[in-house]
């Protein structure tokens, strides 16, 4: 008991010292010290955060904006025409989901461009992007009969029936750099 009331009274006497000495670094000098020159550099990483904010929060919105018209639209996930699962992912509601999904993706690209932070927005929209050209290089809105070309569009189909969620996720992770 007694090494435990030591190491308790040794850590509070430390953290005393350091927070006396904290507060007695602050100096005496005059009021024009250094102050105003850490505050101004200070504010030139605050400002430069706050533009990236704006901007993420910008783009969130316009791609929100879109995206809430869309997905309703064309469905998402097991909701989607192009759902690995749905019995329209040969036909031309999945085609058409999939040019609504590579519109959203390009409208992604186009508003992160030239701007930092976006990766993985970025990603997905050319993911998507791949996706949708794969799924109409193959014909896969054509009811293929080939085994092998139905199961080369399942892939790309999937990567579309997410692609509205994947959109959203990319634009809310844009708000912290990513």
């Amino acid at each position: 008991m007694n090494r435990k009331h030591l190491w308790m009274v040794t850590g509070g006497v430390t953290a005393a010292v350091a927070l006396l000495s904290a507060c007695s670094g602050s100096g005496g000098g005059s009021a024009s010290g250094s102050t105003p020159s850490a505050s101004a550099s200070a504010a030139h990483p605050v400002d430069a955060v706050s533009a990236k904010e704006a901007t993420a929060d910008k783009v969130k919105s316009a791609m929100e904006a879109r995206l809430s018209v869309d997905e309703p639209r064309f469905g998402s996930g097991g909701k989607s025409p192009c759902s690995t699962a749905s019995a329209e992912v040969f036909t031309q509601k999945c085609a058409d989901a999939t040019q609504g999904t590579n519109a959203d993706a390009s409208f992604a690209l186009a508003q992160i461009s030239g701007k930092d932070g976006f990766a993985t927005l970025r990603s997905v929209a050319e993911k998507l992007q791949k996706a949708a050209a794969t799924y109409q290089e193959l014909g896969c809105a054509t009811n293929p009969a080939k085994a092998a070309t139905r199961q080369a569009c399942l892939g790309p189909a999937a990567v579309v029936a997410q692609g509205f969620p994947d959109l959203r996720d990319g634009a809310n992770l844009g708000l912290a750099g990513k």
